[in-house]
């Protein structure tokens, strides 16, 4: 790792109340609940109609500065991450510190300094993790003896009846960046980075906008432009190209270095995926790593009755995958030599090591996040870290590794170190009571405030944190606040 040290110290996960479970979903729509539930996860939530983007992250960001004990003077850099914004002028971030600042006041508290950068990051669901090397490189350059704080939060929702609707979710992560981080030191020298336009891929345009009229909560309905198994061959291709990266200013064993990896964590839109890229991003390093792992991919490619060197030559090639979708020929799959060896290679003590073993940490509490979105990437690492500390997992020192992606598209390999003493920081981040206490909806319900209407009978509005008050109507020549949104804090 670089004898730079910076990193983060702390994280905090806010999640709406309201939950849809998808064994209730499957009931409702018929789909199979059995492969729902191994693909997808158990659950979603669905932010209410008094709730934003910008009021989660404001409810996460305060925990995390009450939680970590934060001097909000000190904040020089405060920055949102999300592909959800309701504004397309001013950055969403100076929108959560003006809600933050509110309730410090209410609390008798100093606010964020008033010296702050707060800038607004958007690039689909990677945008969380370039407000974190945004926020190191602020405080490596001009940030000496400040602090940070970067905060993701998303709503993600998709057409009832689509291919996306069971991937749907909503909430923020907060997260404490530093100098001497408490928790994870990110080493962004040794980090790959990788993108590609895919013109076809996950896109949000105005357009959709059109002939919309806003639910009570103030806002259009959201709904990607989206290929899903396109998508999900963008996902492979991209991560796998940031792998490369990273592995690329690296000497030695691509392998073994996967091999000896403490934890990995990706972005998870759903359960499998991941998996899936985190598979095929070892059987890749095998192919590179000459005879040596060419031995070990040539026992996997017997099992799979492939010949290796039309594995080898498939792994150097280049799936061409935006010139076959403008031609109208959307892939399926970037690599299909690739993906029938990795169905071999899953039934192989290696893989149980290699990939079942090292994405294990938080795996079981992430299947009940949904898909956050530009956030999930980081929940799913404060998911793994609090779970390792309530385990007593021996990860002082051990190299971790993130990959996060954002489609159209983008991804990012950064390495990373646990530092020691990270469990008292870890134990804050609590996502046991995060998850507590959920209101199931019905669905009558769930189908309401998916479309922005009042949910019949639904309990529960929130009596503390942020809401949304109202929203503004005035289109005068004097006074116009047409669309705006109006906060309230709660206590």
């Amino acid at each position: 790792m670089s004898n730079d040290s910076f990193g983060i110290s702390g994280f905090s996960v806010y999640l709406p109340p309201y939950r849809v479970r998808l064994e209730d979903w499957c009931r409702w729509t018929g789909n199979s609940w059995d492969k729902t539930r191994a693909v997808i996860g158990n659950s979603f939530r669905v932010a209410g109609n008094n709730q934003s983007l910008y009021t989660m992250a404001a409810n996460a960001v305060l925990r995390l500065i009450t939680d970590y004990q934060v001097d909000p003077r000190r904040v020089g850099y405060f920055a949102l991450s999300t592909e959800s914004g309701t504004d397309n002028a001013t950055s969403g971030a100076v929108v959560v510190r003006g809600l933050v600042d509110d309730a410090l006041t209410a609390r008798g508290l100093p606010c964020i300094a008033r010296d702050c950068e707060a800038p607004e990051f958007k690039q689909a669901c990677v945008g969380g993790v370039y407000g974190v090397k945004g926020a190191m490189r602020y405080l490596a350059f001009d940030g000496a003896d400040r602090i940070a704080i970067v905060v993701a939060a998303d709503i993600a929702e998709y057409q009832r009846g689509s291919s996306g609707e069971p991937t749907q979710g909503a909430g923020a992560v907060a997260m404490l960046v530093e100098r001497n981080p408490k928790l994870l030191m990110l080493d962004l020298r040794a980090a790959g980075s990788a993108t590609s336009y895919r013109a076809l891929d996950f896109r949000k345009p105005f357009l959709r906008y059109c002939g919309q009229t806003p639910g009570m909560d103030g806002r259009p309905r959201d709904f990607p432009v989206f290929n899903g198994k396109y998508s999900t061959a963008c996902y492979i291709d991209e991560t796998l190209a940031s792998l490369d990266a990273m592995l690329g200013k690296r000497k030695g064993s691509r392998a073994g270095y996967l091999r000896q990896l403490g934890a990995v964590f990706m972005h998870r839109p759903y359960q499998r995926m991941p998996v899936s890229a985190w598979t095929m991003g070892y059987l890749f390093a095998l192919g590179h790593d000459g005879t040596a792992g060419q031995e070990e991919l040539a026992r996997y490619c017997a099992a799979a009755k492939l010949e290796l060197p039309a594995v080898l030559a498939e792994m150097r090639s280049d799936p061409k995958l935006l010139e076959r979708a403008l031609a109208g020929e959307l892939v399926d799959e970037p690599y299909p030599l690739c993906a029938q060896l990795m169905k071999a290679f899953r039934d192989t003590d290696t893989c149980q090591a290699v990939v079942e073993q090292k994405m294990k940490l938080g795996a079981a509490t992430t299947a009940d996040f949904g898909n956050l979105y530009s956030a999930a990437l980081h929940a799913w690492v404060a998911a793994g870290l609090e779970d390792a500390a309530a385990q007593n997992v021996v990860l002082d020192g051990h190299d971790l590794l993130l990959v996060g992606y954002g489609s159209g598209d983008a991804s990012e390999a950064i390495p990373a170190r646990v530092v020691r003493g990270w469990q008292q920081a870890a134990a804050k981040v609590s996502l046991r009571g995060v998850l507590a206490d959920p209101i199931d909806l019905t669905q009558a319900q769930y189908e309401a405030l998916h479309d922005g209407r009042e949910a019949p009978g639904l309990p529960g509005a929130p009596s503390r944190g942020f809401v949304i008050d109202r929203i503004g109507h005035r289109d005068e020549a004097r006074f116009q606040d047409l669309g705006v949104e109006y906060y309230r804090f709660l206590g």
